[in-house]
């Protein structure tokens, strides 16, 4: 009887949680009518229109959004290159630092970045990185030097983007692979040294294969984001000399969803990416179970 009353008591606990989650995550997905519909926010989606796949034929015939979607698969592809190995490479180098003082300035030093609005980094790299007005092309052009277009020119600005986004968000990905490196044996370590092995041979013999499954859930994860973008970065790090590398899906929406008032193309949009990141995800766990890895189930 005791034992019914606990778990009726864990019941009702999480009773409250899952409201929240069924009415602002799956009852909004009702939504997705909208992207059939020849939605007019004064009639509703109950009483708009039915077109049928009249807004995707519409999308699928729009240039823009093509480059929008190759833009966004071109920074995800990068990030996934550069961007990926970043916290992976940062964990390491910290998990060998002895002092615990100093780890943890710099662990706090490198989390500091991912609490501050891309608001502020945006206006940041303008100020720093701005072609006449930054101050590294200031201190460029006082030395003799040429200025460097680092948001003006199109491949400058590729990877001025990818740089500011691993700045911003690789010491918090560190969290999760300094976490897994806690979990390896230690006995393993000390039969390396033993055994004569140096930092660098324990780093990749033993502290490497024992977060690989981090790694892989990660990586699984990562490329299911492959047709997803936040809107923040390339917004404000973006402007109108590189707008056919910056205009993403998402800001593709915002131009055309919100901005001119078609809410059935914005979530029709949205739809796609969702369905088309669900087949990546899908895809890219199967093929890691396949070859022998580790799944995220």
């Amino acid at each position: 009887m005791v034992k019914r009353r606990s778990v009726g008591q864990l019941y009702a606990l999480i009773a409250l949680p899952l409201l929240i989650l069924l009415l602002f995550c799956y009852v909004p997905m009702l939504g997705v009518l909208i992207s059939f519909q020849d939605y007019s926010i004064f009639k509703g989606f109950f009483h708009s229109r039915w077109v049928g796949l009249a807004v995707f034929e519409e999308i699928f015939r729009n240039k823009s959004f093509w480059n929008a979607l190759r833009n966004t698969l071109s920074l995800n592809a990068l990030n996934l290159v550069l961007g990926f190995p970043a916290p992976i490479a940062l964990a390491l180098l910290l998990n060998e630092v002895r002092s615990r003082p100093f780890k943890r300035l710099l662990q706090s030093t490198l989390y500091l970045p991912h609490f501050l609005s891309w608001a502020i980094i945006g206006s940041m790299a303008l100020q720093l990185l701005g072609d006449h007005t930054g101050i590294v092309n200031a201190l460029i052009e006082r030395a003799g030097g040429t200025i460097i277009p680092f948001l003006s020119n199109k491949w400058a600005w590729l990877f001025t983007y990818q740089g500011v986004w691993i700045w911003q968000s690789a010491g918090w990905g560190t969290i999760l692979y300094l976490a897994a490196m806690t979990g390896i044996n230690p006995e393993l370590f000390e039969a390396a040294e033993v055994d004569g092995a140096g930092r660098w041979r324990k780093m990749w013999s033993i502290t490497l294969p024992g977060i690989a499954p981090t790694m892989i859930i990660l990586l699984v994860l990562q490329i299911g984001r492959a047709v997803n973008i936040g809107f923040e970065q390339p917004y404000m790090l973006g402007n109108d000399l590189v707008q056919n590398f910056s205009e993403v899906i998402s800001t593709y929406v915002y131009q055309v969803g919100i901005k001119s008032a078609r809410f059935n193309v914005g979530t029709a949009v949205g739809l796609f990416q969702s369905v088309v990141g669900l087949v990546l995800l899908l895809g890219a766990n199967a093929i890691s179970k396949r070859s022998g890895g580790e799944g995220i189930w």
